[in-house]
């Protein structure tokens, strides 16, 4: 190794360690990490911000003041309340159905923006019952990253590999989709384990959940109706960006712009509403990354795993697939991917059919994201909200339940991906 790359090592460790242990905001800790890749010299100012991934940025900016104005017309508690009276006021039943909702939603919608729709609703639930809602927050967190798998709209390495594989939108329903079913409901059946004596709330506050009127929740009725018009046109735009040629951060900024201008809500307490600590560490993290990608750290980790594996391509694919979720759970999953890509299409080049080693990235990417706080936007995005509302999900709570759930769904996705694809090869 040269003295960059252990330094850039060194340094992307010590990051993690610090944002760990939680001595300092994981923001600054995110650019202290930058900024001495920058004054040692292994980035420079221009490599360091092309570094950024702008378009997850601008996602994040442009949801989170989407939200901002809608969460004003009442529209969140309108939908805990009624998702709420449909469970009978159950927590466990309400649990369930809100991780289905957030699946579903994750699987047209950023993932991000699902856990800001359906983060209002549980933390307003929640209070009614009297009850902890961070198991809801956390199975919310883990369903977005696993719903985003099931179609190229879903998460951002689902739409990476479909641009350069050339993978449509319903196959990445069809060979993604039944996994994510599956992980679905041993999660649930997870949780159920784990919480089953928490999940418990007195017959009187169940009541109360039965009394209220969802109809009353509604502060804004135009509001309202314009919101609901603006969330299927989010969908829809989110769904259909690959034929419009659109960034998703366009469609994010532009949707939270026509927000602003027909929700005629304060706008700069619109913008005060922006999680800008959350954004911060998301650009400074990017920075950190970009070290290890700029000095061959990935590409050198990536190429030591191919050449590991030789011809042996069922083995090759349950590595990549292994690889891609424990690097996601660490590392941005956007370079990583990014990285791998291009390898592929090289083997691809040299004659190998590589069709099974596109699901093993998307798959292992995507259920990553769930080992640990920082493998996903949703999952730093949320507990940062919950922070907020007094409810602490330090990186250790979240490791203990994200870590092994991570473990269980990319165990599970072992077996199917044996079963699909065990003998393409011959």
């Amino acid at each position: 190794m040269t003295t960059a790359q252990i330094i850039a090592i060194v340094i992307f460790v010590g990051v993690i360690a610090v944002i760990v242990t939680e001595k300092l905001h994981r923001a600054a800790v995110a650019l202290i990490g930058a900024m001495l890749l920058v004054l040692i010299g292994i980035l420079t100012p221009e490599q360091a911000l092309g570094a950024v991934d702008f378009n997850t940025i601008g996602v994040l900016m442009g949801m989170m003041m989407f939200v901002a104005v809608v969460k004003h017309s009442g529209i969140f508690e309108f939908l805990a309340v009624k998702a709420a009276k449909l469970s009978k006021g159950d927590p466990w039943k309400i649990m369930v159905s809100f991780m289905v909702i957030t699946a579903i939603l994750s699987a047209f919608l950023d993932n991000v923006t699902t856990v800001l729709f359906i983060g209002p609703m549980t933390f307003s639930i929640c209070d009614k019952l009297k009850i902890n809602p961070v198991p809801f927050i956390l199975s919310q967190i883990l369903s977005s990253n696993i719903g985003g798998t099931a179609t190229l709209v879903g998460d951002p390495p689902n739409i990476m590999i479909g641009s350069s594989a050339g993978i449509s939108f319903l196959q990445f329903i069809i060979y993604d989709g039944p996994i994510v079913l599956i992980a679905m409901v041993a999660m649930v059946f997870a949780f159920k384990f784990m919480y089953k004596k928490s999940l418990v709330a007195e017959p009187e506050r169940m009541n109360v959940i039965m009394q209220m009127n969802e109809k009353e929740m509604i502060r804004d009725g135009v509001l309202f109706k314009k919101s609901i018009v603006m969330i299927i046109v989010v969908a829809c735009a989110f769904s259909l960006h690959d034929m419009l040629e659109m960034k998703t951060s366009i469609i994010a900024l532009s949707c939270a712009a026509i927000m602003i201008l027909i929700g005629k809500q304060d706008v700069e307490e619109t913008i005060r509403d922006v999680e800008w600590p959350t954004i911060a560490f998301f650009a400074f993290l990017f920075m950190v990354v970009g070290g290890l990608e700029e000095v061959g750290i990935i590409s050198m980790l990536a190429n030591a795993m191919m050449n590991a594996t030789g011809t042996h391509y069922v083995v090759l694919m349950l590595v990549i697939l292994w690889a891609s979720a424990i690097c996601s759970a660490v590392l941005d999953n956007i370079p990583f991917v990014a990285t791998l890509i291009p390898m592929i299409l090289t083997m691809q080049s040299q004659g190998i059919d590589v069709w099974p080693l596109w699901w093993a990235v998307s798959i292992g990417a995507c259920f990553g994201g769930n080992g640990t706080l920082i493998g996903a936007s949703a999952n730093v995005v949320m507990t940062g909200i919950s922070a907020q509302r007094g409810y602490q999900i330090t990186f250790i709570d979240f490791l203990k339940v994200g870590g092994p759930m991570m473990i269980m769904s990319v165990i599970l996705a072992t077996g199917y991906m044996l079963i699909l694809f065990g003998g393409y090869w011959g």
